[in-house]
C-alpha cells in the first residue's frame, strides 16, 4: 500500500499520494486549486480594463442600441454602467427617436436577432404604449407569439389572420388565444362567445376553457357574452422615496406598507396594510367606491400561501373575512422573520405611467403600482368574490422586494366594489 504524505500547506491536515505531490508541489488538490484561483484572481485584478461603451454618446437611440446589444463576458473587462436605466431612456424618447428604435428592431429582426428585436418592441409597447403595427407581419411570419402584448393594437386584417390561425396552428394555439385576449375587440369577444357555446374539437387539447385566456388581457367574458374589464388603464407608479423620486403625489392620501392593529388569526402576527389610498385618486375612480380611503390589508406570511379576503365595514375599515380558508400548509412561524416595514418609505408618484409598464414581469424590477396591468409572475389569477362569484377587479400591486431586500414575488390587490371585499394574491417565480 502506497504511503500517503501530509499536505505541505500550513493548517491543512489532508494527506496525499506521492503522485499527487509531484504534480502539485506537495500540497493537496483542494489547496492547489485554491492557490490557482487566487493567482487567476490576482491576474484578473491586475490586468482588468474598464470599458465605457457609452463614452461620447449623447443620442438616446445610440445609447439604447448599446444597451440592447449582447455583451460577451470577459473577466478582464469591466463595463461602466450607464447612469440611467433602460426604461428611463425609453420614456424620455421623442416620437422621432421612438420611430428610429422601431426601425432598428426590424433591422435586427431581419438578421435573425429575434430576442433583441422582441426586447426592443416590448420596451416600446410597455414603457411607452407605442403602436408597433409595422412589426406585426414579420412577427407572424416567424411565429413569434411568445409575448402576446405585442399584438394588443392589431388592426382588422391582422386580427382576422390570427383568428383563422388558431384553428390550424396547434403548436402556437395557447399563445394565439392569449394574443386574441389582448386584442379583445368586438369581433374577438363574439368569437370567444361562440367557442363557449360550441367548443371546437381543439379545445379538448387545452387545460382550460378558451375564454380563460382573455384574463391575460385584463378582462373577462361575462355569462351574457359581454366584455367586463378587470383593470384600470390609468396607472401610477409606487416607488421608494429618494432624491430621484421627489415628484410625490401629495394631492391624494396615500400610504403603503404600514402595520395594522389587527392580527392574523392563523399566525398571530400583525397584519400589513399594503395600501391606504384615497378613492378619489385617478387610478381608483373606475371602481366608483363610496368611501373616503381604500385600505388593502393582508398577512405578509400567510398571504404567500392563500388568498386573503378582508371585508370593508361602512367606514371602509377592513375586517378579517369569514370566507378565508386556512391552507393545508403554512411555514413554521418561529423561523419566519416578519417586518412589514419598507426599506425606504414608498410614495405614489404624481405622474402616471403606461398601463403596460410592468405587464411583462421579466422586464423591470420596478413593479409596484396602482392601476394598470398586473405583472403576472405565473398565470393570470383574478380571485373570485365569495359573495357574488364574479372575478374581482385589480387595484394594484406591491413588489415584495420593496419591504424585504432579500425577498421576491408580488402581492396583487383586488376588490369587489359591490360587496366591499378586498383580496390579495401572491405569486413568485
Amino acid at each position: 500500500m502506497t504511503e500517503r504524505l501530509p499536505c505541505n500547506m500550513a493548517g491543512c491536515s489532508a494527506t496525499i499520494l506521492p503522485s499527487t505531490a509531484a504534480k502539485t508541489g506537495g500540497i493537496c488538490m483542494p489547496c492547489y486549486q485554491e492557490q490557482e484561483r487566487k493567482k487567476r484572481q490576482a491576474y484578473i485584478e491586475k490586468h482588468r480594463k474598464t470599458m465605457n461603451l457609452y463614452e461620447n454618446l449623447t443620442n438616446h437611440v445610440d445609447i439604447l442600441k448599446v444597451m440592447h446589444a449582447p455583451k460577451k463576458y470577459d473577466p478582464l473587462i469591466q463595463y461602466v454602467p450607464y447612469p440611467f436605466s433602460m426604461e428611463q431612456i425609453y420614456i424620455s424618447l421623442s416620437a422621432l427617436e421612438a420611430d428610429s428604435m422601431m426601425k432598428y428592431a426590424l433591422e435586427v429582426l431581419a438578421v435573425n436577432n429575434e430576442s433583441e428585436a422582441e426586447d426592443i418592441l416590448l420596451s416600446l409597447v410597455c414603457y411607452r404604449d407605442d403602436n408597433i403595427l409595422d412589426a406585426l407581419p414579420e412577427l407572424i411570419q416567424r411565429g413569434l407569439f411568445y409575448h402576446p402584448i405585442l399584438f394588443k393594437d392589431s388592426p382588422q386584417d391582422i386580427r382576422d389572420q390570427l383568428l383563422e390561425r388558431v384553428a390550424w396552428d396547434e403548436d402556437n394555439r395557447n399563445h394565439l388565444l392569449l394574443v386574441l385576449g389582448w386584442i379583445g375587440d368586438s369581433v374577438v369577444i363574439d368569437q370567444f362567445q361562440q367557442w363557449r357555446k360550441q367548443p371546437p374539437e381543439w379545445t379538448e387539447q387545452l387545460f382550460v376553457t378558451p375564454e380563460t385566456y382573455v384574463l391575460d388581457g385584463g378582462w373577462e367574458l361575462t355569462p351574457d357574452g359581454e366584455r367586463r374589464n378587470l383593470i384600470s388603464h390609468v396607472c401610477y407608479p409606487v416607488r421608494q422615496a429618494n432624491a430621484q423620486n421627489d415628484d410625490v403625489n401629495d394631492g391624494h392620501h396615500a400610504r403603503f406598507l404600514k402595520t395594522s392593529n389587527a392580527a392574523c388569526p392563523w399566525c398571530k402576527r400583525k397584519l400589513t396594510k399594503l395600501m391606504d389610498v384615497a378613492v378619489s385618486h385617478p387610478a381608483l375612480q373606475y371602481l366608483n367606491l363610496s368611501m373616503e380611503n381604500l385600505q388593502v390589508v393582508t398577512c405578509e406570511v400567510c398571504g404567500c400561501f392563500s388568498t386573503i379576503y378582508m371585508e370593508l365595514d361602512n367606514k371602509g375599515m377592513p375586517v378579517w373575512s369569514r370566507f378565508n380558508q386556512e391552507p393545508d400548509y403554512l411555514p413554521d412561524f418561529e423561523d419566519v422573520n416578519s417586518s412589514a416595514v419598507s426599506l425606504a418609505p414608498l410614495s405614489l408618484l404624481s405622474e402616471p405611467q403606461s398601463p403596460y409598464y410592468a405587464s411583462v414581469w421579466t422586464m423591470s424590477q420596478l413593479d409596484s403600482q396602482i392601476g394598470g396591468h398586473p405583472s403576472w409572475v405565473q398565470d393570470s389569477e383574478y380571485p373570485v368574490c365569495p359573495c357574488c362569484e364574479r372575478r374581482m377587479r385589480f387595484i394594484g400591486q406591491i413588489d415584495f422586494a420593496d419591504f424585504d431586500e432579500y425577498a421576491e414575488g408580488i402581492f396583487y390587490m383586488f376588490i369587489c366594489p359591490e360587496n366591499r371585499i378586498t383580496a390579495t394574491v401572491y405569486q413568485q417565480s
